[in-house]
């Protein structure tokens, strides 16, 4: 009996699973497992927990829907908690397994948790195995190697569109066999050290987490509302669930893949048109891969102050007030405040949104950008590892910027994007 795990991580869906479905051609037997990884919710050294309560509620819904889907092709999901390198070992010794698929990790810690897992599975004789599955462009078919991936995302933009391609996403299983799974046991929130927050009723979306959520979502954007070909124009919005695609929540937890969306969209143009704003979106999905590919290439560098640059930038000494009103939506700028505001009550702000705090906390306050960073890994339903330390470190001078230093002009920035304040007066409001 060839009996294999597959190590649920952030790639919490059954489509377009290359882990799921290597594994099935590859054994008689699947236990589908997710690890509550103890070090997910314990605090950093800036002061803030990993995984706050959006994050953590969102995590929960798409792990129950993904046992559903599960259990609806006759498996189910095997729960546990603790550090993955001492609980995998444990179910492969248990039931007698020889091989563990996961999806393969890139950045800092990450990789150093999946090299512990690999160490102790190989004392057990069981191999690990691992695909990459988070990207809409394949790490293989790359025109350059990843030490030679420009550091401007332009020229890694047009070389990759002009000389690489995007694979075919893979079917969802129909049937998978496993050996009996006892129903889902999750941990409660109270268990991870954590509460239930509600979202804010004035949220752009009650965000849900799961791979049935992000396809209904998909087809909202796409097919029911044709919002997708619109994108580029209401792409700065700030108020509202269509102004932008809003996918990045289920991208991060990979409830939905960046390729599935790719195949949906190319079917969408073929019925409804292309232009520049259903481009737009693989745009974006491209910057995506390129903070992946950025973080596979420089690793620890990009949690380091001086980031990939290794240049110095003057900091103030930590002020640990200052950092707090910033959180709080309490600088006395309204519009950064608004934002900070909606991202504390929801989980979720804009990309305008975020670029212009991040650029406040950096050029205005010149705190240290790694405390904004943090307070995001914490605070985004939409956190992922990749995307959020790129970004800022990009926003900060010390990433990927080949202008360095992008000071936003924030007075000017909330004319251009909130003229009638509509935006300011939703959330400054008691």
């Amino acid at each position: 009996m060839r009996r294999s795990i597959v190590w649920f991580k952030t790639d919490l869906r059954l489509h377009d699973n290359e882990t799921l479905i290597k594994a099935i051609a590859q054994s008689d037997e699947i236990i589908p497992v997710y690890c509550f990884d103890d070090s997910q919710f314990e605090t950093t050294e800036f002061g803030f927990k990993k995984t706050g309560n959006f994050r953590a509620q969102f995590l929960l819904e798409s792990i129950i829907d993904l046992d559903k889907n599960l259990r609806s092709i006759g498996s189910g999901l095997l729960i546990v908690k603790g550090k993955p390198e001492v609980e995998i070992p444990k179910i492969v010794q248990e039931y007698k397994v020889s091989k563990v698929f996961a999806k393969r990790e890139v950045s800092y810690e990450e990789k150093q948790k999946e090299a512990r897992v690999q160490e102790e599975l190989f004392k057990l004789k069981c191999e690990l195995k691992t695909f990459s599955t988070s990207t809409l462009y394949h790490a293989e078919d790359l025109p350059f190697s990843i030490k030679d991936i420009p550091d401007v995302f332009t020229n890694f933009r047009k070389k990759t569109e002009k000389d690489s391609f995007i694979r075919v996403s893979f079917e969802e299983p129909k049937e998978l066999k496993s050996p009996d799974i006892e129903s889902l046991k999750l941990p409660t929130l109270e268990e991870l050290g954590l509460d239930f927050q509600p979202i804010d009723s004035r949220a752009v979306l009650p965000f849900k987490g799961g791979e049935t959520e992000a396809i209904a979502r998909l087809n909202h954007y796409f097919f029911e509302t044709k919002c997708i070909s619109e994108y580029k124009e209401t792409r700065n919005g700030l108020v509202g669930a269509d102004y932008s695609s809003k996918f990045s929540a289920w991208l991060a937890l990979g409830c939905i893949s960046p390729r599935f969306i790719h195949d949906e969209l190319k079917k969408y143009e073929k019925q409804f048109g292309a232009n520049d704003s259903t481009y737009w979106l693989v745009f974006e999905l491209l910057w995506r891969d390129y903070f992946r590919f950025m973080m596979k290439k420089y690793n620890a560098k990009f949690f380091q102050q001086a980031g990939i640059q290794s240049k110095g930038i003057p900091v103030n000494k930590h002020n640990t007030s200052q950092l707090q009103e910033w959180i709080d939506g309490e600088t006395g700028v309204d519009f950064v405040d608004a934002n900070m505001i909606e991202l504390k009550l929801t989980g979720f702000m804009s990309n305008r949104g975020r670029q212009n705090v991040a650029s406040y906390l950096c050029n205005d306050l010149k705190l240290d950008w790694r405390y904004g960073a943090a307070y995001f890994e914490h605070q985004l339903i939409d956190y992922d590892v990749c995307s959020n330390w790129g970004n800022w470190a990009y926003l900060a001078g010390v990433g990927n910027d080949p202008r360095g230093n992008r000071y936003f002009n924030i007075e000017k920035q909330a004319s251009d994007y909130d003229k009638d304040k509509k935006y300011r007066n939703l959330w400054l409001k008691s």
